[in-house]
């Protein structure tokens, strides 16, 4: 499980060295979540010859016990919400509307895409 953790912080290390060096606007972690993906689409082409964590299981276990936690890593980002409300309160409508209006953009291209693939599987 070690080292399976550690392939997946490497990955995104690995992601936010190349945002951070090449200046995309793509976040590091993002970059390295497609990184964990080639590692895998690589494992299953060398197959045996891949480390046993890679094999066996261990490392898709490692990223589920990972996200069972991930509610533990919003406790600093609400911490930093919380002290900062004034400049929350100082923007609450366009915070608002900026809610409202990618609430609906969010249903109608969910509804659409939908619709779409629902049309497509008939």
């Amino acid at each position: 499980m070690l080292l399976s953790l550690g392939l997946i912080l490497l990955c995104q290390l690995a992601g936010e060295a190349i945002a951070h060096g090449t200046g995309t606007s793509v976040p590091g972690p993002v970059i390295g979540m497609v990184l964990c993906v080639l590692l895998l689409l690589a494992r299953d082409r060398i197959g045996r010859f891949a480390p046993a964590e890679l094999r066996d299981g261990t490392f898709e276990q490692t990223g589920r016990t990972v996200l069972s936690h991930l509610s533990l890593l919003f406790i600093p980002a609400g911490v930093g919400v919380v002290q900062r409300l004034d400049v929350l309160a100082g923007n609450a409508l366009p915070i608002a509307v900026a809610v409202a209006v990618s609430t609906v953009l969010s249903l109608a291209v969910t509804a659409a895409v939908f619709s779409f693939v629902a049309r497509r599987i008939r």
